[in-house]
């Protein structure tokens, strides 16, 4: 029997990413190195914001408790946000931001595939649609991947210290916690622990055509899932609540 509220927790976790990593692109608006990348980018982060907006809507509709997708994204604190740490963590140059996307991309990837057979229908449909715009997004992140880290020795530099200052969030990726691990049986969502090579291999075998090595870490950082984030997220939704916060209950 599928447990609606571990059920809607995951479904949290998807959809806090999905909206983290869509304003930390928004950031870049009127920022980005030309013109075209400026549209492009943004146009990124709004899919992933429509992704955000299913996701808390199905969230919320699942743990029947009467919240919309604004009250969850506007109303929640930051120890209620389950988003993926990498999600959170700063733009920095291009090249960072570059690489966080390809790294969330080829995760996404996956994540969406094995979601597609999920057997409750509303989330394997959200995947489905998901996917066809993730396709494009690893597309861009990979082009802009090869172009910089293949290109001045500058560019190269810059990517490479963007990858080793992110990587040591990728390990959660793939997590699941234990009650979580209650939805496999029943085929809601699948073994996502086991995608986790799948991604090292795809990842890997990316780093060594663009002559980028993966980096050496002495602990990985996680804890979304338990609401345990880095200093980062404070600031990103004391910017993306404030209206609300400040003005409850107004609309437009």
């Amino acid at each position: 029997m599928m447990n609606n509220q571990v059920l809607a927790q995951f479904i949290l976790h998807v959809g806090d990413s999905q909206l983290i990593l869509s304003h930390r692109l928004a950031e870049w608006c009127g920022h980005a190195p030309e013109l075209e990348l400026d549209i492009a980018v943004a146009n990124i982060g709004l899919d992933l914001l429509g992704q955000a907006r299913t996701a808390l809507s199905l969230a919320g509709e699942i743990e029947g408790l009467g919240r919309d997708e604004d009250k969850l994204a506007y109303f929640r604190t930051e120890r209620e946000y389950r988003n993926l740490l990498l999600c959170e963590q700063p733009n920095g140059d291009f090249a960072q931001t570059i690489v966080r996307q390809w790294l969330m991309d080829h995760y996404h990837a996956l994540l969406f595939t094995a979601l597609s057979q999920s057997s409750y229908p509303n989330l394997a449909a959200f995947a489905i649609k998901s996917l066809k715009e993730v396709k494009y997004h690893l597309r861009f992140s990979t082009a802009w991947m090869e172009r910089l880290s293949l290109g001045s020795e500058e560019a190269h530099e810059k990517t490479q210290n963007g990858l080793n200052n992110l990587w040591r969030f990728t390990e959660e990726l793939f997590a699941l916690t234990v009650d979580e691990k209650q939805l496999i049986d029943t085929c809601v969502i699948p073994d996502i622990e086991k995608l986790k090579q799948q991604w090292m291999d795809s990842v890997q075998l990316d780093l060594a055509r663009f002559e980028l090595a993966i980096p050496k870490t002495g602990s990985y950082r996680s804890g979304a899932k338990q609401g345990l984030h880095t200093e980062h997220l404070g600031y990103v939704l004391a910017e993306l609540q404030y209206i609300q916060r400040s003005y409850p209950n107004m609309t437009w």
